[in-house]
């Protein structure tokens, strides 16, 4: 299994490992990621073994860093024909991230089965290539026939943490567990494990809003950025978090939730229902944060506040969902319609027809 750079591409790994792991628990698995990214730690903790490659993104502008991309792409190549030889899998699965474009090619050319999963509306140029020698491609978007070969799309959406799936029976669990009040609209602020700037200055210059607003905040802030915000943690209606382990008690916590729109939080959100506000980073590769934040909003399932528009709309948009119980169910019975709650499963059935043909 390769994929990683960022958690979008690693926890979708990680939880069709755990679904195969059910089916066969006497499977061996081998996790392949780059060397210096976040699934070296992620994927041993999730316990499962895992080899780096000495790989990382080209950059899509003049800059020195792509100079040394040919020599780490043919490290890596190099790297992953002695791992599939050594390892000698049954199916190779690829969920994204550069990582993973050296292994599944080596896998490929070998004539390992192989499937690829694409979490975004807007696929990434490692899945693009490897597109066109994979068996099978999930997605969890309609349209992606402009980008895959039509006859190996399956829709099953994007695999999601099993403990999320009843956050609803979890309210007063969730509660207790972050001494929250409960005569208060909870918010909880989510931008992604490392942070985003944009969304944490938002945060800070509200925080004295949410309270006249009578709201109480959960604020996963990311590890870059604990240190500068950690201060607020005095506030009686703020709670500082670089990062949130227990994600379902988060989400079963909450009224409302802010949060960036990579394609595993959106497909996260969906199952969760709650009404959400998308602040979709600008920063990201084709800006397929916005088009996966707009395949929801365009449905009526979610607001979309692109980071240009924060400081004109934020505060009327928050209000108006804040006012209204109706807006508020209306956001989360639309987004729940868009929900895939079956997709690790239905992957990992895509996986068993390959490993029985």
């Amino acid at each position: 299994m390769s994929g990683g750079g960022t958690g979008g591409h690693i926890y979708p790994a990680i939880s069709i490992a755990n679904e195969l792991k059910l089916r066969y628990p006497n499977a061996e698995f081998l996790f392949v990621g780059a060397s210096d990214k976040m699934e070296m730690e992620k994927v041993p903790d999730a316990g499962y073994q895992i080899k780096g490659l000495w790989i990382s993104g080209i950059q899509r502008k003049l800059t020195l860093k792509n100079v040394s991309f040919p020599f780490k792409l043919i490290s890596s190549l190099i790297k992953s024909r002695k791992i599939i030889s050594h390892f000698q899998p049954d199916v190779a699965i690829g969920t994204g991230g550069f990582a993973s474009g050296p292994l599944l090619h080596v896998a490929m050319s070998k004539g390992v089965p192989s499937l690829i999963q694409e979490q975004n509306s807007f696929p990434g140029i490692t899945n693009k290539i490897l597109s066109k020698k994979a068996d099978v491609i999930c997605v969890a978007y309609d349209g992606l026939e402009r980008f895959f070969p039509k006859q190996k799309i399956i829709k099953t959406g994007n695999p999601v943490r099993q403990d999320i799936l009843h956050v609803e029976e979890k309210l007063g669990q969730a509660k207790a567990h972050f001494k929250l009040n409960d005569n208060t609209l909870t918010l909880l602020v989510l931008g992604g494990s490392l942070g985003a700037k944009r969304i944490n200055e938002l945060i800070e210059s509200k925080l004295e809003f949410f309270q006249t607003q009578n709201v109480q905040v959960i604020w996963q802030c990311g590890k870059l950025y604990y240190e500068e915000y950690q201060k607020y943690d005095a506030m009686k209606h703020v709670q500082i978090h670089a990062f949130l382990n227990q994600m379902d008690m988060a989400y079963a916590a909450a009224d409302i939730i802010i949060s960036r729109a990579g394609a595993g939080s959106v497909s996260e959100l969906c199952i969760v229902g709650k009404p959400t506000i998308f602040i979709p980073s600008p920063n990201v590769s084709e800006d397929h944060q916005t088009k996966n934040a707009n395949a929801i909003a365009d449905n009526g399932g979610a607001v979309l506040i692109k980071e240009s528009d924060l400081d004109i709309d934020f505060e009327n948009k928050f209000s108006q969902i804040v006012h209204s119980k109706e807006k508020q169910n209306e956001l989360s019975e639309n987004i729940k319609k868009l929900a895939l709650v079956n997709a690790t499963k239905d992957i990992v059935d895509e996986i068993e027809k390959l490993l029985n043909t």
